[in-house]
């Protein structure tokens, strides 16, 4: 069993959203003995950005590309191998002006692949190849975007990371947000990290009952 951990806050140890994607990781390692992790930080190795070499790199027949086209495409397909070779993955933010860091959006364009993490088959219909790999998305949010909240038609993000992973395959990914976390209001701020670790702690234990049967 391989979990796929990426963390892309450059906070560091001051980061909201490491502390609970490496808490989670660590609630999963003790009940599945033997988990294989795969950790890569963004904010230290952040992915290209999409250039147009490797625009044409990437449209081009795989058997008709040159060395240097696959020179372009090296770290892109790395990264698609890692995931497919997943069996969990967590994601894990801060929300950034309501949407991802940009070192997140970077790794988006470099996962979403025709013929890699995706393809289209004989009646023209996009398949997704990361169907059935459990995902979280663990984020921290500065404002309180939840449901009748003043700020909660801003959120940008949730339905970004949804529909880029959706195409790709990942029907039913689960979301933890760690908000409000504006250092503002102490007490909403350690309300909103313990509801996170609540919903952590539940999310552990689903996967686990569900891997455990599934074994």
């Amino acid at each position: 069993m391989k979990l796929m951990h990426v963390d892309a806050s450059p906070k560091l140890e001051w980061s909201n959203s490491r502390a609970l994607s490496r808490d989670f990781v660590a609630l999963l390692q003790a009940r599945l003995p033997g988990l294989e992790v795969d950790y890569l930080d963004l904010s230290l190795t952040p992915p290209a950005h999409v250039s147009r070499d490797f625009a044409i790199a990437t449209y081009t027949p795989a058997a008709e590309r040159t060395e240097a086209m696959k020179a372009v495409l090296a770290e892109s397909d790395g990264l698609c191998q890692r995931l497919l070779a997943a069996d969990l993955l967590v994601f894990a933010m801060p929300m950034y002006n309501w949407s991802m860091p940009s070192s997140f959006k970077a790794f988006i364009d470099a996962i979403v692949r025709a013929g890699v993490t995706y393809v289209v088959d004989a009646e023209g219909n996009y398949v997704g190849q990361l169907a059935g790999k459990k995902t979280l998305f663990i984020t921290s949010r500065g404002a309180d975007l939840r449901p009748g909240t003043p700020f909660s038609h801003m959120d940008a993000l949730t339905p970004s990371l949804r529909h880029a992973f959706g195409f790709i395959g990942v029907a039913e990914p689960r979301f933890v947000d760690a908000q409000p976390m504006q250092f503002a209001d102490p007490e909403a701020r350690a309300a909103g990290l313990e509801r996170a670790q609540q919903e952590l702690a539940a999310v552990a234990e689903e996967w686990t009952a569900a891997l455990r049967v599934a074994a």
